[in-house]
């Protein structure tokens, strides 16, 4: 008998939470989508403060004075968390706490008159979540936000992952660019080129013959006045990069 009242106040529970969480719309300020109930990750961009601003619209039918519970579910060593909650109308943003203030784990925002504000039906707070890596502890962080009245009955709630990680990326290339002109020329031809710190230039007749090879670490004044008239292919070579191919016509 212990175990069916036990069980029918359990589902009684999930079923309240259910109903309520139908009634509050979570989601990322200037998006729509209701997050409520779910986990929204992002990536720090630095080791500094990270902002991420959550809207909570009351579609209760009645007013509200919610308060937030946040959760530290697993955070890395040294990193801290701060939090603003007000009015979408308040031109302050709310009432914002320090990590100093949300000294304990879980940490509710008070529930004295002068911080709390009602929420009409139809209206919504903002929730301004900051998160401030340590540097050099890179890692990921995951807070539990729960809406609430009074600290103790969670009516619903929105999880945060901040990932803060080392760089991976290998440094952007600069791309090469290459100029041969005058095109068509005479006597000289000029290259010109950038991105690239030296070049293998190797130039062949319009029947594939190899006419000269050799390597350019500046721009090259080459005489093409010895030439043939008629079309010869200069092709370039960088280390770890594509071959890049120019047509060069020569008249005389």
């Amino acid at each position: 008998m212990y175990f069916m009242k036990a069980l029918f106040f359990s589902l009684l529970c999930l079923l309240s939470f259910a109903t309520h969480a139908q009634n509050i719309v979570i989601h990322i300020d200037g998006q729509t989508n209701d997050i409520s109930g779910q986990t929204h990750t992002a990536v720090a961009p630095s080791s500094a403060s990270f902002d991420m601003p959550f809207d909570v619209v009351n579609n209760t039918g009645s007013s509200a004075q919610w308060r937030i519970t946040r959760k530290q579910l697993s955070v890395p060593t040294g990193w801290t968390d701060a939090l603003c909650w007000g009015h979408s109308t308040d031109p302050f943003g709310g009432t914002c706490y320090s990590s100093g203030q949300m000294n304990s784990n879980p940490w509710t925002t008070p529930g004295t008159q002068t911080v709390l504000f009602t929420i009409n039906d139809g209206e919504y707070g903002k929730m301004k979540v900051s998160v401030d890596p340590e540097d050099n502890t890179f890692g990921q962080a995951h807070y539990r936000y729960y809406i609430t009245t009074n600290g103790l009955n969670m009516l619903d709630s929105v999880d945060l992952i901040v990932d803060y990680l080392a760089a991976t990326k290998p440094p952007v290339k600069e791309e090469i660019s290459i100029t041969v002109a005058p095109n068509p020329s005479t006597e000289f031809v000029n290259i010109q080129f950038t991105g690239t710190e030296q070049l293998q230039l190797k130039m062949v007749d319009a029947l594939g013959n190899v006419i000269s090879r050799e390597v350019l670490t500046s721009n090259r004044k080459i005489n093409v006045s010895d030439l043939n008239s008629g079309i010869y292919f200069l092709v370039f070579e960088a280390p770890g990069s594509k071959s890049i191919t120019r047509k060069l016509v020569v008249r005389h």
